[in-house]
Formats: structure tokens, C-alpha cells, sequence
């Protein structure tokens, strides 16, 4: 029965070291895979998400970067215009895709804070994405149509007081920036004003232009060059500064209504449990893009700003979107504003 005892322990022995050594071979076999796989990162092609439709600041700014970004990555960076619901759809379609460095998310204001308070979102807009980069911002500006009888807006308020629940302001959608921007300066200012959804900034800015709508707090971008034009009067944007390509702009703070700063920014994610090796290939990738000067002179065209290098990083994003969320969602929900 020794003899016996002894061979069974031996063979118990042997099974187990073998059992180790097949366990470490396959962890050393799989962490050898993931690291080449990081090592030839990228090996075909990277599809960006754009959960808008063409045509909008969003798409223009996928299509700025999206040329510097296939020379840095080396290999091509195909746009997917997924419109829908604020661009959560896309959204959604991004946090579904493989964590495999893949899919790029070009998002912003709306897409990766408001909606989280507006919308009864199927994924977690912190949780479930990685965060790359900052990538650009430009200030809202309140515009109004050409025969508004105010010129400045200490004379907008007043007119908007003096004629309460008549003043018919554009906005987005439920829960976009153009529309929680419209409660904010409502609460601001204490005018009551009538909300006429759109469902997109052109016919919203078609309007406004035609004098149909009386108000719009849109982005710089989408405005600015409809004010210069004088199709409508710009009273101010809700930035510290002026703008470097429409100076004559006030910003709120010499208006007359300090502290009403909206930065409409964007970024860029990936699905959430991306490698930290191809995490950081992609945002230099995204650093050595926004360093390219034919990529800032466009960007600087549609009156875009290109956040400082030390804003460029993950973390840097990760920040300021849950800053954005501490500070929009109370506004959105007190508002009662939710997505139908």
C-alpha cells in the first residue's frame, strides 16, 4: 500500500506541474499574441463613427482630421455617418463594436453629456467607452433674426421681458445643446420663451434666417458666417474671450450677462476595454493630427480651437466630460427636458 500511496502522490505531482506548465504556456502564448497584435496596430482599415448625418460641424470636423489620421495610423479611416435620437444610435453602434481598436467615436456636447440626462440611454456614456482625445471646441453665440428690433443684448432681454411667451427660439431637438442652452438663458435672463424643435440645424438656421424664428443659441460655427453677411444679429458669445475670426462679437461677460460660458467641444473614444498599448498609439496618432498645420488652419476656418497638448490626453478628456455631465445634467432634469 506504501509503494502504492507513493506512486499515486507522484502521479498527482506530475499532473499538477504539468497542469502550471500548460497554464503558463497558454498565459505567456495569449499575452505574446496581444502584444503583437498591439505591435502591428493597425493592420487594416479603422472605421470612425460620426453619430450624425453629413453636413453638420460634426461630420466637417471628422473630415478635417480624418486625412492627417490615415497618414499618422497608416491605414485608411472610413467615416460612418449614423444619424438618429441626438446621436445616440451611433453612440450605441459604437459602445456595441469590438474593443479591438477598430472603431474610432467622434462625438460632443450633446452626443456624450446631454443625452445622458435626456435620453433612457442602453449604455453608461462614462463606463462604457474609452476616452482619446479632446479634439476641438467653439463657443455657442446667441443670434437672432435680421428684423429683431434689439441691437445689443441688454436690449434683447428687455424686449424678450417686455413681449413674455412670444419670442419663438429654434433648438435641435429635446436635449440637445441648442435646446438645454435655450433653458439656460431663459433661466438666466427670466424671459419666457416659446421652444420650436427642428430636426436638424439647417431648416432650424433656415428659419431663423428667413425671419421666421425670433432666436438661436448655436454654435459659432454654424452662425458666424450667416451674422458677417448681415442675414443675422449676433449679440454675443458664451466664451471668456472673442472670437479671433468674428472679433466684433462681444463675449457675454462685456454684454451684459457674465458667466454664461457654453463650450461646445468634441472628442474622441473607442469602445471600452481597448489595450492601453493601442489606446496610446491612437492618441498620438490624434496628437501628431492636431499638431499638423494644414489640419489647424482648417479646424481655425470654421472657427475651431485645438485644446493645448496637455488637454489632448486620455485622462484630460475623461475629466472634463464628467465635469461637463456635474454640470449640465441638474439643468437638463430640473428642466424636465427628456427625449420622446
Amino acid at each position: 500500500m506504501r509503494t502504492k500511496d507513493r506512486r499515486a502522490r507522484a502521479l498527482v505531482t506530475i499532473v499538477t506541474w504539468a497542469a502550471v506548465t500548460c497554464a503558463a504556456a497558454l498565459a505567456a502564448t495569449l499575452a505574446d499574441t496581444v502584444t503583437a497584435a498591439a505591435q502591428t496596430y493597425p493592420s487594416r482599415p479603422i472605421t470612425m463613427i460620426v453619430p450624425f448625418p453629413p453636413g453638420g460641424a460634426t461630420d466637417a470636423i471628422a473630415r478635417i482630421i480624418n486625412e492627417r489620421l490615415r497618414a499618422a495610423l497608416g491605414q485608411p479611416v472610413i467615416i460612418e455617418n449614423v444619424g438618429g435620437a441626438g446621436g445616440s444610435i451611433g453612440v450605441g453602434r459604437a459602445v456595441r463594436s469590438p474593443a479591438d481598436g477598430y472603431t474610432l467615436n467622434l462625438g460632443q456636447l450633446g452626443s456624450h453629456v446631454m443625452n445622458g440626462a435626456a435620453y433612457d440611454l442602453p449604455y453608461d456614456l462614462l463606463n462604457d467607452l474609452d476616452p482619446v482625445s479632446l479634439i476641438a471646441a467653439n463657443p455657442q453665440v446667441i443670434v437672432a433674426r435680421s428684423g429683431m428690433p434689439a441691437n445689443n443684448l441688454k436690449e434683447l432681454i428687455a424686449w424678450l421681458k417686455a413681449n413674455p411667451d412670444k419670442a419663438s427660439v429654434a433648438t435641435v431637438g429635446a436635449g440637445s445643446p441648442s435646446h438645454v442652452s435655450a433653458v439656460y438663458f431663459a433661466n438666466a435672463t427670466g424671459a419666457r420663451l416659446n421652444l420650436v424643435p427642428y430636426r436638424g440645424g439647417g431648416p432650424a438656421m433656415q428659419d431663423l434666417v428667413g425671419n421666421q424664428v425670433d432666436l438661436m443659441i448655436v454654435q459659432v460655427a454654424e452662425a458666424v458666417a450667416q451674422a458677417q453677411a448681415g442675414r443675422l444679429k449676433a449679440f454675443a458669445v458664451t466664451s471668456k474671450t472673442r472670437l479671433s475670426g468674428a472679433p466684433d462679437i462681444p463675449t457675454v461677460d462685456e454684454a451684459g450677462m457674465p458667466g454664461m460660458y457654453i463650450s461646445f467641444w468634441h472628442g474622441l473614444w473607442m469602445p471600452r476595454g481597448v489595450s492601453k498599448d493601442v489606446l496610446a498609439k491612437v492618441n498620438a496618432a490624434v496628437v501628431e493630427t492636431l499638431a499638423d498645420e494644414t489640419v489647424r488652419k482648417r479646424l481655425a476656418g470654421i472657427h475651431q480651437e485645438i485644446p493645448p497638448r496637455e488637454q489632448q490626453a486620455p485622462d484630460a478628456l475623461a475629466a472634463y466630460q464628467k465635469a461637463e455631465i456635474d454640470k449640465w445634467w441638474p439643468i437638463i432634469k430640473a428642466a424636465g427636458i427628456k427625449a420622446q
